[in-house]
């Protein structure tokens, strides 16, 4: 009966444990269903997602956001080592100036204390390689950025203080040669002004003292001529030297004396003045008052081969300045006050000196003492003294120049500038002037003729025209 009665019960037990199964089944989903769709709703979407995959993506982008990081902090940190390293090569580049300032003048300190600065730094780049390498690093970047720009601007401030140091020792060093220099090319002025006035001084005039003129000879002619010249080359230079300082542009100058000269090279321009200077103080050299109005003998015997040889040995050796201040009414005193009014026009005195002094001096019959003037007066007195002589030979006395372009003959001609004629030639251009014989540019010294004796004329040859390129 016992067994009946359970197996009657047993069925009904089991349906009611199945109901609270199904009941507490129920209850749980509807409340993942709700925290669901509380999700779905707060999030403005009407799907399910599931807790899980949220959290994954949530970890993923976590992670992310630590690799950049960490990226971003090894990048800053390997600027912030790059930055010390030029800090350091710029630090050491400033103590490398700073030591070879100390070079010279040799001072032992400072070559320490930028020794010791090399030193310091690289021992301190030393000690970040090896922190580098073991990551031992421990630096903030962006502080150490900062003063990594700071010391590198530093660095470079002292580099450049040190520069102008150097350059301003340097500028001393060549402003003391300069000065040096200087006074030595003072004193090789001075020298070689001595030695031309004591050339200008001496020459083939003492050996005329016991001198008669029977022994006279047209040679004797090309030995004064030759003490002559020089002294017109002397005052020449010296009328180039006052252009200079005067501040002329000798280009012009000389272009209007030469209009059509052309130079081998731009030292030949003095010729255009020698030139110049020759052609005013030897005008009239022909005739026997040097052709001076109203100034020639009066009488034969002052026309006679003796009287000219006679004043020829009066003012030879005399000092032409003290001469004319005792014999104002002199033929060479007139002469000489002709041809300096002629060779020195009042626009260029007054270039020169600011006045016309000397002018009103020499028109009154005295004769300053100036260096110009005493320049002027020796080079007057020796062609007056190669003029007395070239009468005392008793020939004809003859004068002639060259024009501009006649072909050089050895014969009556003397090239000025031989280093001219040294040069290379040009090979030959199908433009080029046909005639290859050299031509004359212009006469620096005219030639005389003493009876059948040619002395030749001077004369600067034109240098051969550029050769134009060939054209096929």
């Amino acid at each position: 009966m016992e067994e009946e009665e359970a197996v009657k019960h047993r069925p009904a037990q089991s349906s009611h444990g199945k109901s609270r199964l199904a009941r507490t089944l129920h209850r749980v989903i509807n409340l993942r269903t709700t925290a669901t769709a509380r999700i779905g709703s707060s999030n403005g979407i009407g799907i399910c997602v599931l807790s899980s995959q949220d959290k994954v993506k949530h970890d993923d982008a976590l992670a992310d956001r630590k690799s950049d990081d960490a990226r971003v902090k090894q990048r800053a940190v390997l600027e912030a080592v790059a930055a010390k390293l030029f800090a350091a090569a710029t630090a050491i580049k400033a103590a490398y100036a700073e030591l070879q300032l100390a070079q010279s003048p040799y001072n032992s300190e400072a070559i320490q204390r930028a020794d010791q600065a090399i030193v310091d730094e690289l021992k301190q780049i030393s000690e970040l390689k090896r922190k580098f390498l073991k990551k031992e690093l421990d630096l903030s970047p962006q502080v150490t950025l900062m003063l990594a720009e700071i010391q590198e601007q530093q660095s470079l401030m002292r580099t450049y203080e040190i520069t102008v140091k150097k350059m301003e020792a340097e500028a001393e060093r060549k402003e003391s040669e300069i000065a040096a220099w200087r006074r030595k090319l003072d004193e090789l002025v001075s020298e070689n002004r001595s030695s031309e006035k004591k050339l200008n001084a001496s020459g083939v005039l003492p050996l005329f003292d016991n001198f008669k003129l029977s022994s006279l000879s047209p040679t004797h002619f090309a030995q004064v001529l030759h003490y002559a010249l020089r002294s017109v080359k002397h005052f020449a230079k010296s009328m180039v030297r006052e252009m200079e300082t005067a501040n002329w542009n000798l280009d012009e100058a000389i272009r209007f004396i030469e209009p059509r000269a052309r130079f081998a090279k731009p030292s030949h321009r003095h010729f255009a003045v020698e030139s110049f200077v020759a052609k005013s103080i030897f005008e009239g050299f022909n005739f026997p008052d040097f052709a001076l109005a109203k100034e020639s003998p009066s009488s034969v015997e002052e026309r006679s081969p003796q009287a000219f040889f006679d004043q020829f040995k009066k003012l030879k050796s005399a000092n032409p300045t003290s001469f004319v201040a005792r014999n104002p009414s002199s033929p060479f005193a007139r002469f000489a006050k002709a041809k300096y009014l002629q060779l020195v026009h009042a626009k260029m005195e007054c270039s020169f000196f600011g006045n016309l002094n000397h002018r009103k001096a020499v028109s009154s019959g005295g004769w300053p003492d100036s260096p110009f003037l005493a320049a002027f007066a020796e080079m007057a007195k020796r062609v007056w003294v190669l003029h007395r002589l070239a009468f005392a030979l008793g020939e004809e006395v003859g004068v002639f120049q060259v024009r501009r372009g006649c072909r050089f003959s050895e014969v009556f001609m003397e090239c000025v500038a031989e280093d001219a004629l040294l040069e290379p030639p040009q090979p030959p251009s199908p433009t080029a002037d046909p005639d290859p014989d050299l031509k004359v540019g212009f006469t620096v010294v005219p030639g005389f003729k003493i009876g059948k004796t040619v002395i030749q004329c001077q004369v600067y040859l034109s240098p051969p025209p550029a050769s134009a390129p060939a054209t096929s």
